[in-house]
């Protein structure tokens, strides 16, 4: 089964970590990935730029309502994804718990199964 785990925090926190506090996060985040791709359970992951970069488009009856920003305003947003294979709920959360192991602070991470509609292609 596949899994979204999705990554929430405060990106004005996030967005003020030096560069050498960036590193090191990344550095721990890295050891995470590494070990997910070894064993074959690693899938996409990216790190979403801010809300402020964001475009949201509503659904308002006929006609879509196109706004910038956010879709909520919340103390926590989401900053990015992971999508892993697990065999279970258990086993995607232990992912889950590594990550937010791996990042100081607060946050939280939401997990969810995925169903696949387009599969992305293999590697070229």
């Amino acid at each position: 089964m596949l899994y979204a785990i999705l990554c929430y925090n405060s990106e004005d926190v996030v967005g003020s970590w030096s560069q050498e506090e960036e590193n090191a996060v990344m550095g721990k985040l890295m050891a995470v990935q590494d070990g997910l791709a070894k064993a074959g359970r690693l899938g996409p992951v990216a790190r979403l730029l801010p809300t402020t970069a964001a475009t949201t488009l509503r659904k308002n009856g006929d006609t879509p309502l196109v706004i910038d920003g956010p879709f909520a305003e919340t103390k926590e947003q989401l900053l990015g994804f992971y999508v892993i294979e697990a065999a279970s709920l258990d086993e995607a959360l232990d992912t889950a718990r590594d990550l937010a192991g791996a990042n100081p602070g607060t946050g939280s991470y939401e997990i969810r199964p995925i169903m696949l509609y387009h599969p992305a292609p293999g590697p070229a």
